[in-house]
């Protein structure tokens, strides 16, 4: 249970992490609109990642198939981050981390223990898989959350420049596997 303000409780929905599919884009983007306001990507952008590594993209949805969370992770090269809302053609041939895209719930879910359980899910995943390790940017004051899920903040050269879109707070992680 959970309460409400005024003190009332509310059930929770029964959420539960599943593959990702295409028809859960619409929703996927919602979710994105709501958790990263300033840092928007268009439709095709969820689209294209889903298509060229689905075995990485997963949605958290009630029974009804209502997508209330995601995480959209695939292969790409250490210390490299896509820019923001671009599309990125093909997964590199010399990929040698797997990339941790985006990571967002809807504010309706935040604090229900979710996150904890995917990201562990794509580490086990991915090392199982043979990757050394899962890098990402850390955006919208993140770097505390990321640091209590195993990731270490990483400055190498040249990286400033490529988080420049990702807005000033933002901070390139790895975790080891």
């Amino acid at each position: 249970m959970d309460l409400q303000q005024g003190g009332t409780e509310r059930p929770l929905p029964q959420l539960e992490w599943r593959p990702m599919t295409p028809d859960d884009i619409d929703g996927v983007v919602t979710v994105a609109r709501l958790s990263f306001p300033d840092h928007f990507e268009a439709r095709a952008c969820f689209a294209e990642r889903q298509a060229l590594a689905p075995e990485g993209c997963f949605v958290l949805s009630d029974e009804a198939g209502t997508v209330m969370g995601y995480l959209m992770a695939y292969p790409w090269r250490r210390n490299s981050a896509p820019p923001l809302d671009s599309l990125i053609g093909a997964v590199p041939t010399d990929a040698d981390v797997v990339y941790l895209h985006d990571l967002a719930v809807h504010p309706d879910t935040r604090g229900g223990g979710y996150t904890r359980l995917i990201v562990e899910r794509l580490a086990e995943q991915a090392k199982a898989a043979g990757w050394p390790e899962i890098a990402l940017v850390a955006v919208n004051e993140a770097t505390a959350f990321w640091q209590r899920n195993g990731f270490v903040v990483q400055t190498p050269p040249g990286m400033a420049e490529k988080l420049a879109s990702y807005g000033d707070d933002a901070r390139y992680m790895i975790r080891a596997l």
